[in-house]
């Protein structure tokens, strides 16, 4: 296969997105790669949550969504019809606002998607990838002894962190997390940011936040979003000491958002 001359993982190049007749998405290009936690960043509707489902074909779900240009997952069109969405899905995983665990135990949550894409072979290769999984989510050291309680008993912040490690069990290139921390506490949120500090460079990340704080501490790469536009895309601290854009200063110094 052709090497990217870019080490990007994923690209989308003049990207729009309609809801009937309304543009959400604006003629957006970005790049997202393996080194670099990458932020979207701007206030409430300005189009950053509806990008990111973009990325792993979310708006599909949308019946009025629409979506025009190019997005190519290491080269391939994620919207070449010849794309199995459950597969690009499994290779772009989701984490979302509200932690979302299945109605079963612990270890049926993590093991859920290496069953369905036939990624365990034995019991004992299941055992190793929930392990595995829960490790890499920080969460093991909690929960190894209870695998068997449902995934809805833990607290929020476990949840969120199940939910992680459900989303990393089917060994994902890309994850995708939509205001992770928006439900949770100020504990809870430190475990996930420092989590996502361990999950770089293993995986591409891309993170949906309205907290500018958490962006500056969890990412090198922002974008920033205003009513569908990406005003200015950028190393995260060069966006937020030096921004090119008024825009973008006028929502870092809290004029507007």
């Amino acid at each position: 296969m052709e090497k990217m001359t870019e080490k990007s993982k994923m690209t989308a190049r003049g990207v729009s997105v309609y809801y009937g007749d309304k543009r959400a998405i604006d003629n957006v290009s970005i790049d997202v790669d393996m080194e670099n936690v990458t932020a979207f960043i701007g206030p409430s509707g300005c189009g950053k949550s509806t990008f990111l489902r973009t990325l792993n074909r979310m708006n599909d779900t949308v019946a009025s969504a629409r979506v025009e240009g190019d997005i190519r997952l290491d080269g391939e069109d994620i919207y070449s019809s010849s794309m199995d969405v459950v597969q690009l899905r499994a290779r772009v995983g989701m984490v979302f606002q509200k932690p979302n665990p299945f109605p079963k135990s612990i270890y049926e949550n993590v093991g859920y998607g290496p069953r369905i894409h036939g990624l365990a072979a034995s019991k004992a290769d299941m055992d190793a990838i929930v392990e595995q999984a829960l490790r890499k989510a920080g969460l093991w050291d909690e929960v190894k002894d209870r695998l068997s309680d449902s995934g809805t008993a833990l607290s929020g912040g476990q949840q969120q962190r199940l939910c992680i490690a459900r989303a990393i069990a089917v060994d994902p290139e890309v994850i995708l997390m939509d205001e992770p921390c928006s439900a949770l506490d100020p504990i809870a949120t430190a475990k996930i940011e420092e989590l996502i500090h361990e999950l770089r460079g293993r995986y591409a990340i891309v993170i949906v936040t309205h907290n500018m704080q958490q962006a500056a501490r969890v990412s090198q790469r922002t974008a920033f979003f205003h009513l569908g536009n990406l005003v200015e895309y950028g190393e995260t601290s060069e966006i937020f000491t030096n921004p090119r854009q008024e825009r973008t200063k006028d929502y870092i110094t809290g004029r507007y958002g």
